[in-house]
């Protein structure tokens, strides 16, 4: 009967080991997919003419484009808001925020190559 108790609660515990691992997993990946222009510049390098450049270019880009798309990568890059957060601001799914994040970058690419 012990022998069952502890092999049981070994299973519980992997499986709550897994789970856990995939949540952190998760966070991770939204983490990195959801940062924000500023972080992703080492402190050391960046001086008032670089930000100041940086920020002038980041404006210049996002004046290209559309309304709603330029709203949505401002809330979540600039303001570092979450996909989440952004469609409950805006009264949008988070699935629409994605699109839109998606469809502008694409479109911000295709810019900055031409």
């Amino acid at each position: 009967m012990l022998v069952q108790k502890e092999s049981i609660f070994e299973q519980y515990k992997a499986e709550l080991y897994r789970i856990a691992w995939r949540l952190q997993y998760k966070a991770k990946v939204i983490r990195r997919r959801e940062t924000s222009f500023y972080d992703m510049e080492p402190a050391d390098t960046r001086t008032f003419t670089t930000d100041s450049d940086n920020k002038i270019v980041v404006d210049q880009l996002l004046s290209s484009l559309p309304a709603q798309g330029r709203t949505i990568l401002r809330k979540l890059y600039m303001e570092n808001r979450t996909e989440k957060e952004v469609a409950c601001q805006l009264k949008i799914s988070q699935q629409a925020v994605s699109k839109w994040k998606k469809k502008m970058i694409q479109q911000l690419s295709r810019t900055m190559c031409s």
